[in-house]
Formats: C-alpha cells, sequence, structure tokens
C-alpha cells in the first residue's frame, strides 16, 4: 500500500514538472495574456483592457516601428510596460514633447529602440528614461480581447507624425 501511493505521488510529481515545463516554453515563446493598466496607450489601449502579446517576433527580431510591445521597465524591473515602437536602431527620433516649440532629434543607438506611449500628454516613456535596449522586450501586442466589442487587431498609432523617415 506505501509502494501504491509512493508511485502513485511520484507519478503525479513527475505529470506536473513535465506540464510545468510546457507551460513555461509556451509563456515564454509563444505568446500569453496581458491586462493592461494606466492611460499612456489610449485611445488605442484602455485602461484594464486585455490583449494577446505574442513572443516569437522578439526572438526572431522582427519588432517593427509602429509595433505595441511589452517591455520590462527601465525604471522598475519588477514591471511591465506598454509601448509603442517609435524608432529602431539607427533611426533618427523626436525626442521632445509634443507642446516644446523648439523640437530636438536623436539616433536611436544600436541594440535600442525607442518607445512612446500613444498618449503623449500622459506617458512616461523614452523622452524620459531614452533607448530602451532591445533585451527588455518581452513580446509584441498582436490582438485586443476584452472589451469584446473591440475585439481584433489594434489600430495605426494616433501619433503617426512622430515617426521620422529621415
Amino acid at each position: 500500500m506505501l509502494r501504491n501511493a509512493l508511485g502513485k505521488t511520484f507519478r503525479f510529481l513527475g505529470y506536473t514538472v513535465q506540464y510545468g515545463c510546457i507551460a513555461h516554453c509556451a509563456f515564454e515563446y509563444l505568446g500569453g495574456i496581458v491586462v493592461c493598466s494606466g492611460p499612456s496607450m489610449e485611445p488605442t489601449i484602455q485602461n484594464s483592457d486585455i490583449v494577446f502579446s505574442e513572443n516569437l517576433s522578439r526572438h526572431f527580431y522582427c519588432i517593427r516601428k509602429g509595433d505595441i510591445v511589452i517591455v520590462k521597465s527601465p525604471n522598475d524591473p519588477r514591471s511591465n510596460i506598454c509601448k509603442r515602437v517609435i524608432g529602431l536602431e539607427g533611426d533618427k527620433v523626436c525626442t521632445s514633447n509634443p507642446s516644446d516649440f523648439l523640437k530636438s532629434h536623436s539616433y536611436v543607438p544600436k541594440g535600442h529602440v525607442w518607445l512612446e506611449g500613444d498618449n503623449l500628454r500622459n506617458s512616461t516613456d523614452s523622452r524620459c528614461y531614452g533607448p530602451v535596449p532591445y533585451g527588455l522586450i518581452r513580446g509584441r501586442i498582436c490582438l485586443k480581447i476584452w472589451p469584446l466589442n473591440d475585439f481584433g487587431f489594434l489600430r495605426a498609432s494616433p501619433n503617426g507624425h512622430r515617426f521620422l523617415d529621415d
């Protein structure tokens, strides 16, 4: 009887480890569901919207300008942020706020991206903390799941004029 109980316990532990490994690989390499909070991505993503973030793009270096990404916060590594990619390495970006009279520009260094929220007046982004290392990107948001009346692919940036083509 003890042998039977130990056998069942070890089998259960074995299955738990196996399924745990499969779940880890799925969430790490394929993607997952994310609940977004804060006003920085309004009107594209509202507070408490639920989105699907796929992780393959970051592994294959397929992140492009205009993509919305989940990134480890440069200010607090325990939290993630959701921002739009405005510039990739080598791109010229506008580093000033929209309300600034004189506009300043800079180039994104190698291995970095320039991130901004869609709500430029209420977003802490690369204009505050500078370019973000590509390695901090966790995934690319490709689909809004909730609310259901807004289900589907995400719309283009309301700040398309911030993309420079120099």
